[in-house]
């Protein structure tokens, strides 16, 4: 009983010892279990023809392609299609219909080649690389996180992209200082949707780290020196920068080619703009840019919102933001609560990423 216990556990020991062998020479047990899954599906298409198509071979090529790192899915893609070839060659019921399932099969093949080629770029398997990607975009919205406040003041962020997508150009950074200063950017950089998104990423983290450390006057300029240091082909972004003290409601707006920043008085009843013009990020060193300063009161709200809210094509800007301020005076007229949502969803259209932050100072 013994000899017979140690014969049959011998063959196990030796795939045992190559499995082993075959993860120190690189190979993944991803890799392993689909040889053997392709290996297997073909004994069972030659085997048993009837019930057992050829079209059972994608579903490694398929689990593959989303599994697999780039050095290893251009050759087990290339493993699939000769099994597939050795397969058809042992099958005696072959016609016009299983020919056209190879033809299928090996154009998929191909194209995940072409797929597994372009990620190669990237390093990674395809749900690694969705994995990172989902990473990186809560960041950037981790990034436009709203610090706690103190009760009396209301901030609202909304974002719309392009399509529909979580990657956009335009994006917020947040800053509270430990002496009471809320410092908001609201950036909108070239491009729109996923094109933009990389660039995002980049420049939120590095502007999140240029406010924490420079005094309000130093971050515009300082950002302009970043992207001008950068060299990109669309290198340049627009941004409106405001400096906040939350006791005395005194505040500072900046702007670098973006549209002006609007704000409502209470006691008048009315939105006005605040006229801060500076040039584009990226484009001019050691530019400068303007100041608008002044005092929000209880009751008073401000708007610092991206191009995509007001720029229609072949009319002046101005109409746009005048048309915006005027949805602003019927939407928000007595309740800020949800109002930067309810803005953006009666101005602008889907085809331009669009951003508005809200600021309330409230009555009581």
């Amino acid at each position: 009983m013994t000899e017979q216990a140690s014969m049959l556990s011998a063959p196990f020991r030796t795939l045992r010892r190559r499995v082993q062998r075959s993860m120190r020479t690189g190979w993944s047990m991803e890799l392993l279990a689909l040889i053997v899954t392709a290996v297997g599906m073909a004994v069972l298409i030659v085997t048993f023809p009837s019930w057992a198509p050829l079209m059972m071979l994608v579903l490694p090529l398929a689990v593959g392609s989303l599994v697999l790192g780039p050095k290893e899915l251009p050759w087990f893609v290339v493993f699939v299609l000769l099994v597939l070839a050795l397969t058809t060659t042992q099958r005696a019921d072959m016609n016009a219909r299983s020919a056209v399932t190879v033809a299928v099969v090996f154009a998929l093949g191909f194209i995940i080649l072409l797929a597994s080629f372009r990620r190669s770029r990237l390093g990674v398997a395809g749900v690694r690389g969705e994995s990172m990607l989902v990473d990186l975009r809560d960041r950037i919205l981790k990034q436009g996180t709203i610090p706690d406040l103190p009760d009396d003041w209301q901030v609202e962020w909304e974002l719309r992209s392009a399509g529909g997508t979580l990657f956009a150009g335009d994006f917020v950074v947040a800053s509270r200082a430990s002496c009471g200063r809320l410092d908001l950017v609201v950036v909108d950089v070239s491009g729109k949707g996923e094109q933009a998104g990389t660039r995002a990423l980049l420049l939120s983290g590095a502007f999140g780290g240029l406010m924490g450390a420079l005094s309000p006057e130093e971050f515009l300029p300082a950002a302009n020196d970043y992207l001008l240091r950068q060299e990109w082909v669309e290198g340049f972004a627009s941004a409106v920068h405001l400096s906040l003290d939350l006791t005395t409601g005194r505040y500072e707006v900046r702007s670098a080619g973006h549209p002006p920043a609007a704000l409502h008085d209470a006691g008048a009843g009315r939105w006005a703009v605040l006229d801060t013009e500076g040039p584009l990020l990226g484009l001019i060193p050691g530019a400068e840019f303007p100041v608008s300063t002044g005092t929000m009161r209880r009751g008073d709200a401000m708007l610092l919102y991206t191009d995509g809210l007001v720029e229609t094509k072949g009319r002046d800007i101005s109409m746009g933001i005048d048309r915006m301020l005027g949805q602003a005076e019927r939407v928000l007229r007595g309740d800020f609560s949800n109002g930067a949502a309810r803005l953006v969803d009666a101005v602008g259209g889907p085809d331009d990423d669009r951003g508005l932050l809200l600021l309330h100072r409230k009555l009581a």
